[in-house]
């Protein structure tokens, strides 16, 4: 079907009470600067996909994991966050516990890319979104 979810792209929205601060937040913490900006939002590229951040007045409770990258070498990128500020989750859930450096194993992840599970880190943008960032185990 021409008209089918199947073919189209999916973009993320998160919400932000302010504005400003979420972007100062995505630039100095993440490195990332809008690749298009409008009143009331923007709206980043990474990869071949986008993700929008948008001015609203209510706020993300925060209990799951609104939106996730998936990497390559996950302990660089940890590594390079942390060294800009950003603070880690300690995430604990039947079925994985995260290490002392933050680091999770969940088993079973990603089992139709030929993987027995991820690695991953979670953390809180400037306004309260819970952010993944995930690594296949192959």
């Amino acid at each position: 079907m021409s008209g089918s979810l199947s073919h189209g792209s999916v973009a993320t929205r998160l919400p932000a009470q302010d504005l400003a601060r979420a972007r100062r937040f995505y630039s100095e913490k993440l490195g990332l600067e809008p690749f298009d900006e409008r009143p009331g939002g923007l709206l980043y590229r990474c990869g071949d996909s986008f993700f929008a951040v948008f001015q609203s007045t209510g706020a993300s409770p925060g209990t799951f994991t609104q939106m996730g990258w998936e990497v390559e070498d996950l302990k660089a990128v940890v590594d390079e966050l942390r060294s800009r500020g950003v603070r880690f989750e300690s995430v604990d859930a039947p079925g994985f516990r995260t290490d002392e450096r933050g680091i999770a194993l969940v088993e079973g992840n990603y089992p139709s890319k030929g993987a027995t599970g991820e690695r991953a880190v979670w953390f809180r943008d400037s306004e309260g979104n819970l952010i993944g960032i995930g690594q296949p185990v192959r």
